[in-house]
């Protein structure tokens, strides 16, 4: 699917646009996106800042989005864990800038080569406004190449 059809569909996605989350950007080749959350009554905590749970939604399937398209059929992806570590309250809109970089995507598939698992671990940034640390995220993916990819 084009990274622009899929952009606006997410955007959609029941769980992402009741509560304000929107994919502001995703490159063609799935390898960068950005994803906003505004402060709004939906996502307001009962001290008037971004409630924690959209904001470790708003990092929920990228990762694992990005690299199954990167690495095609061939490769299972699943999330697999997370953690998030709230710095600073968030208020206004707040992003997370997600990358895969070409580095990391070959260390993925060497390591999944021979068809064991491999679980990295990447870690998003969300920051407000004014380029303030909001949380960090580390997100732990399940990779694995297919058995019969892996024996051919």
């Amino acid at each position: 699917m084009r990274a622009s059809l899929f952009r606006h569909l997410i955007n959609l996605w029941p769980p992402f646009f009741f509560t304000g989350i929107r994919c502001t950007r995703l490159s063609d080749d799935y390898r960068v996106a950005e994803v906003e959350l505004r402060l709004g009554w939906t996502n307001r905590n009962a001290m008037g800042v971004h409630f924690g749970g959209s904001l470790f939604a708003m990092t929920d399937p990228f990762y694992m989005l990005m690299l199954m398209k990167a690495l095609g059929r061939d490769h299972v992806v699943w999330d697999k864990a997370a953690t998030i570590d709230f710095v600073s309250p968030g208020r206004g809109t707040v992003t997370a800038r997600f990358r895969l970089d070409d580095d990391r995507l070959a260390e993925i598939r060497a390591a999944a080569a021979t068809g064991d698992k491999v679980l990295p671990v990447f870690r998003v940034e969300v920051t407000g406004d004014d380029g303030k640390l909001v949380a960090t995220v580390d997100r732990t993916l399940y990779v694995r190449r297919k058995r019969a990819a892996a024996a051919a």
